[in-house]
């Protein structure tokens, strides 16, 4: 990555680092450090110079946010503090670039702990322990924050781990971040295929609701071991038209086999995943005024 033209420092609440100090905090943007990349651009793992173990969202430029909205909705998000949200610790802006510097989590996502190949069987606490985590972050987000939160992208490679498989909420703010101020219609897609609400197809709008419908989906994953889309196996339906006929008689008549991931061998407690099935089927229904908030899913 080429270095931008000099860093320039904001004066305000969070942190702002010059290119030069996360360029030698992540060793030069080195390959080694890349912990991952996605729409929004690459994440580097960094140690600064007091020992903080850090990761380095670079967003991909071409944002149309002016330096001012993003300052503003950076400001915004490095207020948000919750145990189940992953913390931002300061910005850069030099040039074109823009980055986010989070606090590091160890224990990489709930994508690759359920989905990752050769991982061990994620047991029942964990995923239990994961859906309430984030549920707890996403209803903050949602009615804690002011303003208000929606995160837009809901999904289990935005849902990081820590050692104890607690969960946090990575990302929420980003969508705002990336949006594309110059055009009435916004140029990229918002949410990920797969965990998009019905309604966002009609209306381009995202809400709460999106992101229950979301977190539903999620819960699925947890509950099935099922990916929302799978590319390797030849799916006639997504996850949630698959699932919604079985999660209807799994309420009505408490029977579970066919929907619960094989591989956890019947290893669950019966009273916690009905509350997770019906918590799941409450949350993906079409109608997004029916779903709950996430204040009510949170008491799962």
């Amino acid at each position: 990555m080429p270095p931008p033209s000099p860093g320039i420092t904001l004066g305000f609440n969070s942190n702002s680092f010059t290119y030069d100090e996360l360029a030698m905090a992540t060793n030069g943007f080195a390959q080694a450090n890349l912990l991952g990349q996605g729409g929004f651009g690459y994440v580097h793992k960094g140690v600064l110079p007091n020992g903080k173990v850090v990761a380095v969202k670079s967003l991909k430029s071409g944002s149309g946010q002016g330096e001012r909205e993003f300052q503003a909705e950076v400001e915004i998000i490095s207020r948000v503090h919750h145990r189940h949200l992953v913390s931002l610790v300061g910005y850069c802006i030099s040039g074109g670039q823009r980055m986010l510097v989070y606090e590091f989590v160890p224990n990489n996502t709930m994508e690759y702990h359920l989905h990752g190949q050769g991982r061990p069987v994620m047991d029942w606490e964990s995923r239990l322990r994961i859906a309430i985590g984030s549920a707890k972050g996403l209803a903050y987000l949602h009615e804690d924050c002011h303003p208000r939160i929606i995160h837009r992208d809901i999904k289990a490679a935005n849902i990081l781990l820590d050692n104890n498989f607690e969960a946090m909420v990575a990302d929420f703010g980003l969508a705002k971040l990336s949006e594309d101020n110059n055009t009435h219609v916004s140029t990229r897609v918002m949410g990920t295929f797969g965990y998009l609400a019905p309604e966002y197809a009609s209306s381009g709008k995202l809400t709460e609701k999106s992101d229950v419908f979301s977190f539903g989906i999620m819960l699925l994953e947890l509950i099935t071991g099922k990916r929302p889309v799978d590319s390797n196996i030849v799916m006639e339906d997504s996850l949630v038209d698959w699932a919604r006929p079985l999660l209807t008689r799994a309420l009505d008549e408490g029977n579970y086999d066919g929907l619960v991931d094989a591989c956890m061998e019947g290893n669950y407690n019966r009273q916690e995943m009905a509350r997770m099935v019906a918590c799941a089927s409450a949350s993906i229904r079409h109608s997004a005024r029916k779903r709950p908030k996430m204040s009510q899913v949170r008491k799962l």
